[in-house]
């Protein structure tokens, strides 16, 4: 019975998984990459946007009913209170209305009769002695001159088939209206050399505000320049016949595309005669076309004088 006394035991060692790690970390980072990708659309959009869009969406979110007032308690009435009256606002004077109406018993006669602008035959004027109907007509226009402006820039960013071209684009606001530079530049042209009908990229530009002008019922006059020192191989056609050549045809494709006739001042041909960079007259850049939206009076009431 000896060889009872030397047992062998085999040990059998199970080895167990290891625990699984968690995976919070990776909600996390996918969390961080979501929202860098966020902020890097959302500059990118912010660097895409004019100053005009930029101050219409800063306007659209704007408290309606916040006073920018800085007087008094700061509220909608700014810290102002009606008088015993009634008629008036006692306290500070910049809360008054800008346009008052001057009906003093010394007045003229003449202006208290019908049809000199007030309900009651008083003319409204403001403080700096303009009719108060002349301003309130002039604000809209510029406005609507303004936003036209930013109308043309944000229809030639959304065309990508121009971006070639979009330094050779130029819109302006001026006293005299809106302009609307088509020019060349140093390697790159709008019109082929010599020919009056521009290239596809031009023409597409051109179209792209013709719809924007219908919009503003403003007369608009169209001029064509050229650069100074030019060389026509036709004796009979040089920068004059050109510059007016291609003025008419732009004038053609914006009444192709949604301009009527009767909105046309006028269509001429400049030559060098007017250069963009008047120290200058040779460089490429003053070979171009404008189109100028013109400030059109406003039409004057029956009985009212001009």
């Amino acid at each position: 019975m000896a060889g009872l006394d030397n047992q062998i035991v085999i040990k059998r060692v199970r080895k167990a998984a290891q625990a699984h790690h968690g995976g919070a970390w990776k909600i996390a980072y996918a969390d961080f990459v979501t929202a860098m990708m966020a902020f890097f659309l959302l500059l990118w959009l912010i660097s895409m946007t004019t100053p005009e869009q930029k101050k219409g969406l800063a306007n659209y979110f704007a408290p309606p009913s916040v006073s920018e007032s800085q007087s008094g308690a700061g509220g909608v009435m700014g810290g102002t209170a009606p008088n015993v009256e009634g008629a008036e606002m006692a306290g500070n004077n910049a809360s008054k209305s800008e346009n008052v109406a001057l009906a003093p018993e010394s007045a003229d006669l003449e202006n208290k009769k019908p049809g000199k602008g007030g309900r009651d035959g008083n003319e409204v004027i403001t403080r700096d002695g303009r009719n108060a109907s002349n301003v309130n007509l002039s604000s809209t226009r510029d406005l609507a001159f303004h936003s036209a402006a930013a109308s043309v820039r944000q229809a030639w960013q959304s065309m990508p088939n121009i971006t070639d071209i979009e330094n050779n684009l130029l819109v302006q606001e001026t006293p005299e209206g809106l302009d609307i530079e088509i020019m060349n530049q140093a390697g790159r042209s709008m019109f082929p050399e010599g020919s009056k009908f521009p290239f596809e990229a031009t023409r597409k530009a051109i179209a792209a505000v013709a719809p924007i002008l219908q919009k503003l019922s403003a007369p608009i006059a169209i001029s064509g320049h050229t650069a100074a020192g030019g060389a026509y191989d036709d004796p009979h056609y040089g920068s004059w016949e050109l510059s007016a050549d291609r003025a008419n045809v732009v004038r053609g494709i914006l009444g192709e595309f949604g301009v009527s006739e009767d909105r046309f001042d006028s269509v001429s041909g400049r030559s060098s005669a007017e250069p963009f960079f008047p120290n200058d007259p040779y460089l490429t850049a003053n070979e171009r076309v404008k189109i100028t939206v013109l400030f059109a009076a406003p039409p004057v009431p029956p009985g009212m004088a001009p």
